[in-house]
Order: structure tokens, then sequence, then C-alpha cells
């Protein structure tokens, strides 16, 4: 995970960003319960009446009211309202409080800085709640309440009535305090309704501001959702596109020691696959994984606020989901570190089946191939199906336990409601707000279904990021001198692969002079082409140094050196594009003139100026519409068409017939003739007039000449000349030696 979170450690700013926005949509889905709970509570139950005092009331109701009202807190009450002037807008009084012919009561408004002010409001609301609790009462019409208020008006005095009206506040106290909320909210609207105040109009305006609040708010947080989604996928697709190139550019710079380590499939696997698994829960992270606990907190934050009483459900709740994440991941955790190993060897098997299809045609293999694709197939099938298996319990568990609460809720709301001590639209509320805790775990328990493959790719990835390369170039970098010619000195030279117990190469010492052509040649293992791959540093010598001019190419920087080389591999490769992208791929820069000279030395400008579309006729990958041949001399072509100092040829005429590699010697020899020229051949023919052939056998030079001296002096040279010359040309050659 640590590794996830490093990948992201660039892009800081826009995760705070993202971050932000996401408080936003949060800040939105927890305000909507809340405002779920107000319609059904005050816009439906209470009329749309939300105040907790009446903002107007007749005098006779108010004088009412004073009656259970403290006599030492009357006088507060008195001094917060003031004889009404219609000024609020509420009420339209035009007649007696009883609606009969006489005169004409007066209404009491509550002063508006008194409303303003929310402290005094504050006040006034714990003074007047439970007289208009007691007031509902004996406004019920029985003669037994009547009585009681009566004696209260008129033979009771001050001290009286208040020790009756604590009394009666006393038996009330155990009274839950939403139940003396709703009795405040049924006389405030009996207070306006006498009064003539259109109650139906306050309603409908209530549920109508509160539902347009919700749709404001419902658009908003659709809104941050989007930028939320536009932005996690930018920040995945940039950190996808940053490793790929990381990546890339780390294995571009491998050495061969690299490339022995990480195998070709894996390398495209972790470059691809890897990667993608990486951006596609870097996304989730952003999207849901910061999300889900800023759901979770305001959630639980909200619950409390609604009904602390049931609290111990959400508990029970994560409790559960907590112990179906912990069963199935201790159960399928395991099986998630081999299923890229896996992948890994599908895309090898399908690698080698792919590149090697002639090979596996001809020799009829093709059902024994099959077989292994189909092992491979199905060992990644089944460890993908059990984990797919394990994890599809996973939702059903989590549907039970989110369905199995609500009805827990239900239930224990529904108690709560029957008993006074909830309110239906803070049940439904409740219910939301749980449901979203729940799916905020959800949420995570989903991620982390992906979450551990994700690791694995990480890790993967990182391995190659923070992998030492073997080659590097030296703090300090030397360069070469303006007058060099590329002279190659090998000193010494001893050289092991890396892990391996023993030298492939011993004490190589020679001296490849500009103007020469130096030959190497030896039985198959010899180690000539490990050789010649030391100088363009694919791998470092163990022992001694190699020198281009009298610098060693371990003080030089890799670019330089390889600038001054011209190297043709053993197997002709070439890049799709077109033909004149391929001779000038060392020399984008060269002219049309350089490009023909090139394919004309190589013997490749036959077989161009054949096609239609002759330099610009395409290529395909890999050079999959050109002969082996062909291949060889446009690999030719473009190392010509470079100019280097010194010419690299690891066995590079071994696919061309024996006329065309003598016309490509006899070019060669004139275009090189300043150069350097190192060759490892195969046949004898192809070396016969070098001027220095050396021999190798088991990694050390046994025999240094030309082609009649080494006749004379060699052992195993006379044995390979023997088994590709005639006696004839052997007689002829021994002759001129002797």
């Amino acid at each position: 995970m640590g590794k996830l979170f490093k990948f992201l450690r660039p892009f800081a700013g826009s995760v705070i960003a993202i971050f932000c926005v996401l408080m936003v949509q949060a800040y939105c889905d927890l305000s909507l319960p809340t405002y779920t709970s107000d319609i059904v509570n005050v816009g439906i139950q209470q009329k749309g009446i939300d105040e907790k005092v009446p903002y107007v009331i007749s005098e006779e109701d108010f004088n009412h009211l004073l009656l259970f009202v403290p006599s030492k807190r009357q006088e507060t009450v008195r001094e917060a309202y003031e004889p009404g002037s219609g000024s609020s807008g509420l009420y339209a009084y035009d007649r007696n409080i009883s609606g009969e012919s006489g005169p004409e009561g007066n209404v009491m408004e509550l002063s508006k800085d008194i409303r303003e002010d929310g402290e005094k409001m504050e006040e006034l609301s714990e003074i007047l709640g439970k007289p208009m609790l007691l007031c509902a009462g004996f406004d019920s019409g029985s003669e037994s309440t009547a009585e009681m208020e009566r004696q209260m008006k008129e033979q009771m005095d001050g001290s009286q009535r208040d020790s009756l009206v604590a009394e009666i506040e006393e038996q009330f106290s155990a009274m839950p305090e939403t139940m003396v909320e709703q009795s405040a909210a049924i006389y405030i609207q009996n207070a306006y309704e006498k009064i003539g105040v259109d109650t139906d109009r306050i309603e409908t305006r209530y549920i109508l501001r509160t539902g347009g609040k919700m749709l404001a708010l419902a658009a908003l947080g659709m809104l941050a959702s989007i930028i939320v989604g536009l932005m996690a996928s930018r920040v995945g697709a940039k950190v996808g596109r940053g490793l790929r190139k990381d990546v890339f550019r780390k294995v571009v710079g491998f050495s061969n020691g690299e490339f022995d380590k990480f195998s070709t499939a894996s390398l495209i696997t972790r470059s691809t696959n890897d990667i993608q698994q990486i951006q596609l829960l870097t996304v989730m992270i952003l999207r849901m994984v910061l999300y889900a606990p800023i759901m979770a907190a305001g959630g639980i934050f909200k619950v409390f606020r609604t009904n602390v009483d049931m609290s111990w459900i959400i508990a029970l709740a994560v409790a559960l989901i907590v112990m179906v994440v912990v069963v199935l991941f201790a159960v399928v955790m395991p099986k998630f570190k081999i299923v890229q190993s896996m992948v890994d060897r599908l895309n090898l098997v399908s690698r080698e089946i792919l590149t090697g299809l002639q090979v596996i045609r001809a020799f009829s293999t093709e059902k024994y191939e099959e077989k292994r694709f189909d092992g491979a197939n199905k060992d990644l099938t089944k460890t993908n199906l059990f984990v797919n298996r394990a994890m599809t319990f996973m939702m059903p568990f989590m549907m039970l336990i989110m369905n199995g609460i609500a009805v827990l809720i239900v239930w224990v709301g529904g108690h709560s409601i029957n008993d006074g001590s909830m309110q239906v639209g803070d049940m439904m509320a409740f219910i939301q707000y749980t449901m979203q805790i729940i799916m905020s775990f959800l949420m995570i328990c989903m991620i982390s279904v992906m979450l551990p493959r994700a690791a694995v790719s990480a890790d993967r990835v990182d391995e190659i990021l923070t992998s030492s390369t073997l080659i590097h170039d030296p703090d300090n970098p030397v360069h070469f001198g303006e007058n060099g010619n590329g002279e190659v000195r090998f000193d010494h030279v001893s050289f092991r692969y890396p892990g391996a117990k023993e030298d492939v190469l011993h004490d190589i010492s020679f001296t490849a002079e500009p103007g020469m052509t130096t030959a190497l040649i030896g039985s198959t293992g010899s180690g000539k082409s490990t050789l010649v791959n030391l100088l363009p540093r694919f791998y470092d010598v163990t022992e001694g140094k190699i020198t281009i001019d009298g610098v060693d190419i371990r003080d030089i920087s890799q670019r330089e050196l390889r600038e001054r080389l011209g190297y043709v591999p053993q197997k002709g490769v070439l890049f799709s594009g077109d033909i004149a992208s391929n001779i000038l791929y060392g020399n984008p820069e060269g002219s049309e003139e350089e490009m023909r000279k090139a394919a004309e030395i190589a013997q490749a400008s036959e077989f161009i100026e054949e096609k239609q579309k002759k330099y610009q006729s395409p290529i395909a990958q890999g050079g999959s519409n050109v002969s082996g041949g062909q291949k060889q001399r446009l690999s030719i072509a473009r190392a010509i068409a470079k100019h280097p100092d010194v010419y690299i040829f690891d066995d590079s005429f071994s696919a061309l017939d024996y006329k065309t590699d003598v016309k490509l010697r006899n070019a060669l020899k004139e275009k090189t003739a300043k150069s350097t020229v190192l060759i490892v051949a195969q046949r004898i023919s192809t070396i016969l007039h070098a001027e220095q052939i050396l021999v190798l056998d088991d990694g050390k030079i046994v025999g240094k000449g030309t082609h009649r001296e080494l006749l004379k002096t060699c052992e195993e040279y006379y044995q390979i000349a023997s088994s590709q010359l005639s006696e004839k040309e052997l007689e002829n050659d021994m002759k001129e030696v002797g």
C-alpha cells in the first residue's frame, strides 16, 4: 500500500483538491437526510411550523399562556411581545377572537429584536415550552381542566399558582423532549388558526422551500461527483503515464545483466497489466477510498445528533462487516499474491509459442504446445475463479447485514416513536445515515478486493524502478580526444556473467587498429559474441580493461561511447516504419545520398529498387515482410550510414550467399579503410583476408595471426579450416605459408 501512495506523491496538490471537493460532496449527501426528516417532522406533522414560540398570538391566548409561566419569568415574556400591527404579514385579523360580532380583540406579536437574537429566542423557548404543553392539555375542553383553570385565575394568588405549575411540570418532566416540541408546534398551529393565519400556506411554503434546498444540494453533490470523477481519472492517467515512462526509461538503460534477471515476458506484464492495475486502483482510491471515511465519520456524527440511544446499532453493523472482511481475506489473500506470477507465466508461454510458431509447425508439436498453454491458462483461471468465488460471498453478506440493520432500526425506532421519544422523520434520517455508514464500509471492502493485487503490482513495478543497474555512467565522465581514430585495446580482460562461478573469458589481450580488420572465430560457445558485447558495455569486464584511443570505456558516458560504434547483431533487428527510417536509424539527420550509399555498400540497393515504393517501402514489425538476408543487409546498411569509428559485425554475414558476401566485403573494405573493424564469423571465407584473426577456445585466445599463419601455428584454426575448405585450397594456402 505504501508503494501506491509513493506513486501518488508527485500529485499531492491534485489529491488535496480532490479531497476538498469530496468534502463538498459529502456535505451535500449528509445534509439530505436531515432535510428529509424536516419535511416529515416539520413540514407534514407540524404543518410547516418550525418556530419554537409563536410569532403572533391572540391576547386571550397570550394571557392564558401566562397563567402557566412562573411569576418571576412572566415579565420576560411580556417584554418579548407587543401589541400587533399586522407588520409580520402572518395574519389578517379583522374580527374578534371568538369569531362573533363584538369588539375586536388584540393580537400580540413577538418583537423583531427578539426574533433576531438567538440567545433570547432560546431563553423564551425554554420558558414557554412546558406552558404551551400545559395549555394544549387545558384546551382539551374537559370539565376538570376547565375548573382548574378557573381556580388558577380567580382564587389563587401568585405563589399558590407557581406551586401548582411547578407540581404539574414535575409530572411532565419525564416526558421526552420531542413530545414537548410536537405539543408546542400543535399549540402554535391552533393559536395561528384562531387569528386567521393561513397554516396551509405555511405548510406548502415550508415543504417547497426545504425541497428546493434538497434539489440544490443534490445538484451541487452531482457537480462535485462529476468534478471528482474527472480529476481522479486525470490523476490516474497521469500516474499510469508517468510509471510507463519511468519503467521504459529504466528498462532502456538496463544492461544485459538486468535482462537476464527480468524476463521479457515479465517486463511486458509489469509495463502493461501491472501499471493498469495501479492506475485503476488510483482512480478508485481518489473517488471512493478517500470518500468513504469522510462519509462514515460524517454519518456517525449525524447519527449521534439524531438519536444517541440507537448508536449501538451502528457499532453492531460495523463489527459484522469487519468480521466478514477479515474471514474472507484470510482465505483469499494468499491467492492474490500468486495471480500476477501466473500472468507472467501465461505471457511467457504465449510469447514462446508465437515466436516459435514456424518451428512448432515444422515439428508438428501443436498439440503439445496447446497443452502447455492450456495448463498455464487453467492454473490462472483456477486461481482467479477461487478468488472471485470467495469474493462473491461478500456482497450477499453485506446486503444481508444492511437489510437486517434496516429492519432492526425500524423495530427499535417504532417502539421509540410509540413511546414518544422519537419522531418518524428522525427514524427515517437515522436509517439513511446508517445506510450511508454501511455503504462507506462496503465501498472500502469493494476496493479491498482490488487492493492486494494492485499492491503486488506496485511492488513489481517498484522492483524495476528501484533496481540497481550494473552498467552506469561515471560521476565525472571523460571525453574522447579530437584526434582519436578508433584504436581498440583489450588489456588482460576477463569476464563472468552476474551470479556465475566461472569466467567465460580469460585474460584476453589484443589490439584492433584503425584500417585493419580483426576477426574472431572459434567453436560454438567459445565466447566470441560475449567478447564483442563488452565493447558497447552491454556488460562490464570483470578484470582488466578495454580502451578506445587509450581511454577506458568505463570512464566515458555510454552515449558518447556508443556514438563511436556501429553495431550489427547476430540476428538482424528492424523496426516498424519504412526502409529509409531503418537505414538512417542511427543517423536521423543523414542525407538521402548517405542513405543510398549505405544501401549500395550493404548490397541492399538492388532489392530496394525493385520495390514499388523503393526506400519508402513499409517494414512490418520485426521486419517480418523481408527475408533473413535482406534483413541482415539492411542492418549492415544502418551501421554504415552512421559513419562510426569502430564497426562491430557479430556474425552478421551468415545469412548472405557467397557471391553477395564477397561483394559486400569488397565494398565495405573501401568504406572502412580508416576505421577499426571487428568481425565475429563462423565461415572461414568471410575472414580469409582479415589482417588479424583471433582464435577463441573455451574463452581463451589460442591463436593470433593471419589466415595462412594460423594454418601453420594453430591446430584449432586448422581443424575449422579443414572442415570448410577443400584440400586443394588448404594445400595452396599451406604452400604459401611454407
